[in-house]
């Protein structure tokens, strides 16, 4: 005991110190600026102070079973990328090619099922009525230009999978820090309010460092639990979201779509849903949507509607006779800035998605990721060459002091309020989409002051279904252990999906045949419904409709409705936890999900 009467025992020992939750593109960024930067001159004399006489010590530890797990359709003007990497050549990186062509196009109902709202349903006719003028094509209008909001010129088409994975080789060359897969990180270590480390789920083994760098994406459990714990910013909230799901598609060879070719889409499936193609190198395009938490249906569904995407007659007549490569899903975090939480504390720093660096005005978020990745890594560099602790004051100075000045925070900004109009309804939606980018950010409509959730299945498809109809459908679907939306939209006229075993496959054997699935056996259920006795009253049960692997069911051997986990279905995207209007989802850490390079 120490004569002021304070204990003589010393901190436990760092294992590392600094240490990173998750490899996606803000921790690549992170790692790769970080690496180079310790390589110059004046960080010779930095040493480790977890292992004295040696270079600081950096380990990351990632949740998939490989470093090139990682799943976008990735469209990027890649400034952040090319800044840090200025020689980048995209032949280097496989699935990699320069935008050479980008449209942004409306696509017409060819199936005469969607919910669209009047004036949609009218410019419909128009478009028909005036096809020579305006140059209609396959139930699809190429608009004349792109918003330079939305704009890719110049930039880059990835597979992010791909891409992480080279990014990852060439820091561990390094020597100078190691990534390690298979590793997921249970939550933080916080004591005294400073965070300490990070707890490994797999045995529950502390690893402490002197930084803690979270970059666990949207629904990452160190992310979640920071904000459980120091809450978030007044005003700041995380409730826009959305679930991208894609194929990537081997392109048949009478195909003449062209390496670098981008399709931004709007209009179809549903109008809520925005779509994409890509198209890279060898003969290969990424095709996808995105489902917005902002859609009022109250069965909304991924899966049925990126095959009904695909085969809408704009992109089918490319994409026929093609074969599925690879599939996947995540959860984006659409809130962007008004769901950034706080940036930096004592002992850590937040960074990527997680950190609200999303853009939804510019449909942008893999190089904003890095930008931010390479900014923390600038301030590290800082505070170890200057010997200053990575305390919050300083954390504030040298990393959120640079992501204010730079043009993320300026962009940020302008994309703010650009969604506000969803809230309000489709048409106010484009419109405010459109004066929050045509004005940078300076108008925008207001936002609702209630958000726009799910509807009651009765009030969603009054004049298209009876009450009574609506309950046959549900009996069978429970009967047969499906989810509700397939039984609607056949009720609803949306046309079967005519399996050809090639690209157009059950959702299971897209599991299949779009990466692997794995869940190892020693680690408990990840999904777990907190109290059943809500689930009993859900009416529709938004989490089995929305999951994208089919995990998550209405079993037959469980008729009471509490919905049964299947954990080697599981793809990890999260939905799940965001689509339960209770939050009555926990989203633990664990292993698994749906890997593949080409994601």
């Amino acid at each position: 005991m120490a004569m002021n009467g304070e204990s003589t025992q010393q901190p436990p020992a760092l294992d590392a110190d600094i240490l990173c939750a998750g490899f996606g593109p803000a921790t690549a960024g992170f790692l790769w600026t970080l690496t180079q930067g310790l390589q110059r001159p004046e960080m010779a004399g930095v040493e480790s102070k977890a292992v004295p006489g040696l270079p600081p010590q950096i380990v990351c530890y990632e949740r998939a079973d490989d470093i090139a797990f990682g799943v976008s359709g990735v469209v990027t003007r890649a400034r952040a990328i090319r800044a840090s990497i200025p020689d980048l050549d995209p032949a280097a990186i496989p699935l990699a090619a320069r935008v050479k062509e980008e449209k942004l196009i409306y696509l017409l109902d060819p199936v005469g099922a969607t919910r669209r709202p009047a004036w949609m349903r009218l410019a419909d006719q128009l478009c028909r009525a005036l096809s020579g003028v305006l140059g209609l094509e396959h139930e699809g209008l190429a608009l004349p230009w792109v918003p330079e909001f939305l704009h890719k010129r110049g930039g880059f088409i990835f597979s992010l999978g791909q891409f992480n994975q080279w990014v990852g080789q060439q820091v561990m060359m390094s020597g100078l820090a190691q990534i390690w897969p298979s590793t997921p990180v249970a939550g933080p270590l916080i004591e005294d309010g400073q965070v300490q480390g990070v707890r490994l789920a797999a045995d529950g083994s502390e690893v402490r460092a002197a930084l803690t760098v979270v970059g666990d994406g949207p629904v990452g459990a160190v992310g979640r639990q920071l904000d459980e714990h120091f809450g978030m910013p007044a005003g700041h909230r995380r409730d826009e979201w959305a679930v991208g799901m894609k194929m990537v598609i081997d392109l048949p060879e009478d195909c003449t779509l062209e390496e670098g070719t981008v399709w931004h889409t709007i209009g179809f499936p549903e109008p809520e849903i925005f779509g994409f193609l890509y198209v890279h190198p060898g003969r290969v395009a990424s095709a996808g949507i995105f489902v917005p938490s902002w859609m009022d249906s109250p069965v909304r569904t991924s899966y049925r509607y990126l095959q009904h995407f695909v085969q809408h007659p704009y992109l089918w007549r490319h994409l026929r006779g093609g074969r599925l490569r690879s599939w996947g899903a995540k959860s984006l975090l659409e809130s962007g800035r008004r769901g950034e939480p706080y940036l930096a504390g004592d002992g850590y720093a937040r960074i990527g998605e997680c950190s609200g660096s999303t853009n939804v005005l510019t449909g942008s978020g893999v190089d904003e990721a890095w930008l931010t990745g390479a900014q923390l890594a600038e301030a590290a560099l800082e505070l170890l060459r200057e010997g200053k602790p990575f305390s919050r004051e300083n954390l504030e100075a040298a990393y959120v002091a640079r992501r204010r000045a730079s043009w993320l925070e300026r962009e940020s900004q302008a994309a703010e309020r650009a969604r506000n109009g969803f809230q309000w309804g489709l048409l106010p939606g484009f419109a405010g989409m459109a004066l929050a980018g045509l004005t940078g950010g300076r108008l925008a409509l207001p936002r609702r002051g209630e958000e726009r959730k799910p509807k009651k299945l009765a009030e969603y498809y009054a004049g298209r279904l009876s009450r009574s109809e609506i309950e046959r459908a549900r009996r069978r679907a429970e009967a047969e252990a499906r989810p509700l939306h397939d039984a609607l939209m056949d009720l609803c006229g949306w046309p079967p999906v005519v399996y050809d075993g090639q690209l157009l496959v059950s959702h299971q054997d897209a599991l299949l045949m779009g990466g692997k699935v794995q869940a190892p056996a020693e680690f408990p259920d990840h999904v777990v419904f907190r109290r059943p006795q809500l689930c009993l009253e859900c009416e529709t049960h938004l989490c089995v409709e929305i999951c994208s692997g089919e995990a998550i069911r209405i079993a037959a051997e469980n008729p009471a409705g509490v919905p049964a986990f299947d954990r080697e279905k599981c793809v990890h995207c999260g939905a799940c936890l965001w689509n339960c209007p209770v939050s009555n989802i926990e989203f633990c850490a664990a292993p698994g999900g749906l890997h593949s390079a080409e994601n």
